[in-house]
């Protein structure tokens, strides 16, 4: 993806050079299962915190130690950190237009970067857990390591695949402004864990055809992919199925266990948004067949 010369966003928070120190320890009372279940969940992004800090708290053992004083990049990290930016500003760009168009004003996230630990409005998290957004304070939180994660753990190479990291995670962004996030979780306190699973999965979907929507728009008014950039986020989308993690995690397959949809229906709907530029196309709520 070109971005030399392009603009950067401003709305970025920078926490890679603050002090603290977070709890840690055990998830859940599985031991080694619940070991494996963090493991799964941190390779996903996209995941809601909360779902992990309640069994993070008070479970006892050591903390994770942020770095203090004055940050320092790296000449690598300051690239990646460059290339975000760029990608958080289309994304800017895209969907404010789109709200625009629909009568709507699009108010712009912010992007925190952290080493380490961060603390949210949503609680504490650790870098393990990956990626992910708080619709309490509408910020993303991403430690640029997770680049490596991918590339080494993930297989999906390449910066487009990061790209669509950032998409993915403002696409909750847009959730949340539409009132989605709400309505789901609303709808989850009142059904069973099945179904609440597959509303988590169809939250995930079309989070994932947002990222597709963002994709379009900005090749379109901006001319910037580059050979192989579309095959390297399909690549990264397939690549946190949950079929594909449960199994590379626990060598076997739990399908109602899933919260976020299986390698083809991740890369299905993002080939939607990709394909259609249009978020209406992202009804995944609607659709009879993932």
């Amino acid at each position: 993806m070109k971005t030399e010369g392009r603009r950067q966003s401003e709305n970025v928070e920078d926490r890679r050079g603050q002090g603290g120190r977070f709890p840690g320890g055990r998830v859940g009372a599985g031991g080694g299962v619940g070991l494996i279940v963090v493991v799964i969940l941190a390779l996903v992004f996209g995941v809601d915190p909360s779902q992990l800090i309640s069994g993070m708290e008070g479970a006892g053992g050591p903390g994770v130690e942020q770095p203090s004083g004055p940050y320092q990049e790296t000449p690598e990290e300051a690239q990646r950190s460059a290339f975000v930016k760029v990608v958080l500003a289309d994304t800017e760009d895209v969907w404010t237009q789109i709200f625009k168009g629909a009568g709507e004003t699009y108010r712009l996230p912010t992007l925190v970067l952290f080493r380490g630990a961060v603390q949210s409005a949503c609680g504490n998290a650790q870098s393990a857990m990956g990626p992910f957004y708080c619709p309490s304070d509408q910020k993303v939180y991403l430690d640029l390591s997770f680049y490596d994660d991918m590339a080494g753990k993930l297989g999906a190479k390449g910066d487009f695949a990061f790209a669509y990291v950032v998409a993915h995670e403002v696409g909750h962004h847009v959730q949340t402004l539409l009132g989605t996030s709400a309505q789901v979780q609303q709808q989850r306190a009142r059904v069973g864990e099945a179904e609440g699973n597959e509303l988590s999965v169809r939250q995930e979907l079309q989070a994932d055809c947002y990222a597709g929507v963002w994709a379009h728009h900005t090749e379109k008014q901006k001319q910037v992919l580059e050979a192989g950039d579309i095959e390297e986020a399909m690549n990264a989308a397939a690549a946190v199925g949950d079929d594909r993690l449960q199994q590379r995690g626990q060598g076997y397959v739990v399908p109602e266990s899933f919260t976020h949809g299986t390698s083809a229906q991740r890369a299905k709907w993002f080939n939607a948004g990709l394909k259609s530029g249009d978020p209406n196309q992202c009804d995944t709520f609607g659709a009879a067949g993932l």
